[in-house]
């Protein structure tokens, strides 16, 4: 005889059919979320992608944060102190996003600070340097939160959806960071002599750091390293280089009309390709700054290990209050 709770048997799926199935929502436009079944290629590579951007967001606020006793004036002092304050925010954000990724593992923001501290756990390159002046803080803002929005609105249509929400509010609050960024530029480019020689000796000791901050180039598509990850499964549309060019074509041209000289006299745009020619910047110098060696590495590292440890007390409390 027919039995119809057949019909209520739930259908098991193997996997190859499950990643088909995954595949196939996230073709259509559809959200992944964090309850969602997902293949561990995906989520390992968002944990990766989401943490490193976590991270750096709050190791970014510490090359400014050195700004904020020294800043020329009242006003100058609070927009940078807001900036501060918006950064540390962004990653405490975006760590809550890693934190959901990793219960299936078992894994706290405990265990990512760390990561953070034994140096499993890398943050982008630029936030390894030191800021020597005033423009450095400027520098910050213009070109690297600019080269930031590049980098994160091309995320805002991810198929992970609780980092795409996320992103909305980010990208919004980091063009009011470059818009700061830009003032503090534009006001020492109106100003003295010794004020634009110290943009263009920020600008030469930043250029090839902010070529490295979107990563080398991708020369072969395998489908299995991050960046081609993030690419099939649409957490982002464009390539490391793609994104490279795209700073090119929107800051070259701003950075030339304040007289300034990009110090790379074999960048051109190239008519024939449409694309910009330059010349690379030294990567393997890249592996060893994002692997903890860069000028300022062990200070901010050590700084931020100092600071988890001294408020070790509030996460204790927190944690009694929840239980």
């Amino acid at each position: 005889m027919y039995d119809a709770t057949q019909l209520f048997e739930p259908v098991q799926l193997t996997e190859e059919e499950k990643l088909a199935r995954f595949k196939e929502r996230i073709e259509q436009g559809e959200k992944i979320e964090a309850d969602d079944w997902m293949p561990a290629f995906y989520r390992d590579t968002l944990i990766k992608l989401i943490s490193m951007h976590g991270i750096s967001e709050i190791m970014g606020a510490l090359p400014e944060k050195e700004w904020v006793p020294k800043a020329p004036s009242l006003r100058r002092k609070l927009g940078i102190m807001a900036k501060v304050q918006d950064e540390m925010g962004h990653g405490q954000l975006l760590l809550r996003v890693v934190e959901d990724l990793m219960k299936p593992y078992g894994k706290t923001r405990g265990d990512l600070m760390d990561d953070l501290f034994t140096g499993r756990l890398k943050f982008h390159n630029v936030f390894h340097m030191p800021t020597r002046s005033w423009a450095d803080a400027g520098m910050i803002g213009w070109l690297v939160d600019g080269a930031a929005i590049i980098t994160q609105t091309n995320m805002l249509g991810a198929s992970y959806g609780p980092y795409a929400r996320a992103l909305q509010r980010i990208c919004a609050e980091e063009v009011f960071h470059a818009q700061h960024g830009e003032s503090i530029i534009m006001a020492l480019a109106e100003g003295t002599p010794e004020q634009r020689a110290m943009i263009q000796e920020s600008l030469d000791e930043w250029w090839e750091s902010l070529l490295m901050f979107f990563g080398p180039a991708s020369k072969e598509t395998t489908g299995t390293s991050k960046q081609d990850v993030t690419i099939a499964y649409k957490i982002r549309t464009k390539t490391n280089e793609e994104l490279r060019q795209n700073f090119f074509t929107k800051y070259v041209p701003r950075i030339r009309s304040l007289g300034l000289v990009i110090p790379d006299p074999t960048l051109r745009f190239d008519e024939e390709t449409g694309q910009w020619e330059y010349a690379q910047p030294d990567w393997t110098k890249f592996k060893t700054i994002i692997q903890g060696g860069g000028p300022r590495s062990k200070e901010r590292l050590e700084l931020r290990r100092t600071s988890y440890e001294n408020n070790a007390w509030v996460r204790d409390a927190l944690a009694e209050t929840k239980a």
